[in-house]
């Protein structure tokens, strides 16, 4: 494998060819408006270049042209598209920022000029077999997602036409994320993250739900079954309860009635997790009435607590999660 080459050179097999044509140029060679051409491009994340500017390639103009063509079905608007581009922008820029970061880590040296390009030309090599890992990636996660809509459709208390479905939903958020944040190194503090992030989204995708979105001390997931939410909240603070060397963490989650919307999560659920999150102690799972209710009988101890405010939500009164222990006859007790 070489990595030498000039970084326009390397910008060429990136992009799968040169740049070659202005704003203008691609927009006519598409049949795309001005208008909605700049709006895809904003809604990818970049901004639109001068006139004068070469700054396209020939693929610039085949994607403008398959978008023109989406448009043609009926099933399929303006706005839709805007929306899915805007998703491909955000998900692409956050993966291809991951991609340099690894690289960087790889070469194990500072991220010069010459690093990085480097790094680049790696890339540009590898890039058909990154290709094809995305598209399979994608076309797995689409089937999942369509069947997670076909579920929802089934589910007699859901409303899918509104995007409204009935689910778990937890945050898991580190404790004394800022202190330890002052306390590392930049490379220790990015691994603790990294660890925190790969543990949350294992027990996720082993107890069959998603996750939503991570903000570095915090992930947001969901869950259809009550039950294996429960297990994706233990498992996350159980792992980092048993390492004394790590910041412990705190779960909270609830459930009910959640609206669904570009693949993010809204409604009270929601808040009341975030609350609870913020209200339980470190290495705790805190629940809210409801997913106490519809959790499985025997396999968990809930124990009530005092009713608290809080934000926005009056006053509610938290449960705490934990395992049910057995008495050794098979039998369940309490753990206090």
């Amino acid at each position: 494998m070489t990595h030498d080459g000039r970084p326009q050179d390397i910008e060429e097999i990136l992009l799968g060819g040169p740049l070659r044509h202005t704003r203008k140029e691609v927009e006519r060679l598409s049949g795309v408006s001005d208008d909605y051409a700049r709006r895809i491009w904003q809604a990818l994340g970049f901004p639109t270049p001068p006139d004068d500017e070469v700054a396209f390639t020939d693929g610039d103009a085949d994607a403008l042209r398959e978008i023109k063509e989406l448009l043609q079905d009926d099933l399929i608007d303006e706005e839709m598209v805007l929306q899915l581009v805007r998703a491909v922008g955000q998900t692409m820029g956050r993966l291809a920022s991951w991609l340099g970061d690894v690289w960087l880590q790889r070469l194990g040296e500072a991220p010069t000029a010459d690093v990085v390009t480097a790094a680049l030309a790696a890339t540009g090599e590898l890039r058909p077999a990154f290709e094809r890992l995305l598209l399979h990636g994608w076309r797995r996660q689409l089937a999942a997602a369509g069947m997670r809509a076909a579920a929802t459709t089934a589910s007699a208390s859901a409303d899918p036409a509104a995007g409204i479905a009935w689910l778990s939903v937890g945050f898991a958020d580190v404790v004394s994320f800022t202190q330890l944040s002052r306390r590392l190194d930049g490379d220790a503090l990015a691994a603790f993250v990294e660890r925190f992030e790969s543990t949350a989204a294992e027990a996720v995708a082993e107890h069959g739900g998603r996750v939503v979105k991570t903000l570095g001390d915090e992930v947001l997931f969901v869950a259809s079954d009550p039950g294996a939410a429960a297990e994706i909240g233990l498992r996350i603070a159980e792992y980092f309860n048993a390492d004394p060397e790590v910041p412990k963490v705190r779960v909270g989650m609830a459930y009910g009635e959640v609206i669904q919307r570009l693949g993010d999560v809204f409604g009270t659920p929601v808040n009341l997790a975030a609350r609870l999150t913020a209200t339980a102690h470190a290495g705790t799972v805190l629940i809210d009435g409801a997913l106490a209710a519809a959790l499985p009988i025997g396999g968990y101890d809930v124990t009530d607590l005092r009713p608290r405010p809080l934000q926005g939500l009056g006053k509610v009164r938290p449960r705490l999660l934990r395992r049910a222990v057995t008495d050794g006859r098979g039998g369940a007790r309490s753990p206090g």
